[in-house]
């Protein structure tokens, strides 16, 4: 088993957001912060991911390889429940904010493209802006191991259409694929940070080596979210989609009947 290296004080350093930062992100729909992950820290998450990817039984191939499950007092429990990321995610969003749903985000090699897509093409905010995506790069992240890939001030069109992306799981992608997308190149450490209406995927992983990340999503505290069952808008505070997501485990699961991340 993994033994849990990460320290007791928060992993993400305190960061005040410029108000160009923030104007840029208001105005392309995404930000790259270069370097907010220590070197250590990032090798000790990178680390733990692995540890997570093997507990599942293989990633290989895999264009996504997505689990919610950390162990407690690991790396990543310390990432997930960072202070200074949230408030990060507050300076962004303009308001309070809080976790919504962490996962791995491992392409293994071999892995195809990632169809472009907006996180509100899942469970869908009323108002995408009030989601955000921290992703962290904890590999050097090029074309060549299939960097995410971003469409700027794609979230200036709102909710888009979108349709099953046709690969035997649960993925949807936008219905008129963007024909302007740039690659987020990214150091190990590096976050970008992007709305739920903001149009991404990512490239194919032509190395022999596993593209490997760690993304922590939050709401500000007053968005809402529309229930696919029922259709009724709820208070992501009052009625959380993933409360358990936020909580440690004792023991990594392998999920049942999910072929890849979404």
């Amino acid at each position: 088993m993994l033994t849990a290296t990460a320290p007791k004080t928060d992993p993400v350093p305190a960061v005040a957001l410029t108000e160009g930062e923030l104007n840029f992100y208001r105005r392309e729909g995404y930000l790259q912060i270069p370097g907010l992950l220590p070197s250590a820290i990032a090798e000790s998450l990178r680390d733990d991911v692995m540890y997570v990817m093997s507990q599942l039984g293989g990633y290989e191939g895999n264009k996504l390889k997505q689990s919610g499950e950390y162990l407690a007092g690991s790396p990543i429990d310390h990432l997930v429940h960072s202070h200074h990321l949230c408030d990060i995610a507050g300076q962004l969003m303009g308001g309070p904010s809080s976790l919504y749903l962490p996962f791995t985000a491992v392409k293994g090699s071999g892995g195809g493209e990632f169809a472009f897509h907006h996180d509100n093409n899942y469970t869908q905010f009323t108002d995408g802006m009030l989601g955000i995506n921290l992703w962290f790069a904890l590999v050097d992240m090029t074309p060549e191991n299939g960097c995410l890939m971003m469409v700027p001030r794609s979230h200036t069109a709102g909710q888009l259409e979108s349709e099953n992306a046709g690969d035997g799981d649960t993925h949807r992608k936008v219905k008129h694929t963007p024909g302007d997308f740039l690659p987020i190149r990214m150091r190990a450490g590096d976050c970008v940070a992007f709305s739920r209406l903001t149009v991404h995927g990512s490239g194919a992983n032509n190395t022999p080596d596993p593209r490997v990340a760690y993304a922590v999503q939050y709401f500000r505290n007053d968005a809402k979210y529309i229930d696919r069952e029922t259709g009724e808008i709820k208070s992501h505070k009052e009625f959380p989609r993933f409360a358990n997501s936020h909580k440690p485990v004792t023991k990594i699961s392998v999920p049942t009947g999910k072929l890849d991340g979404h």
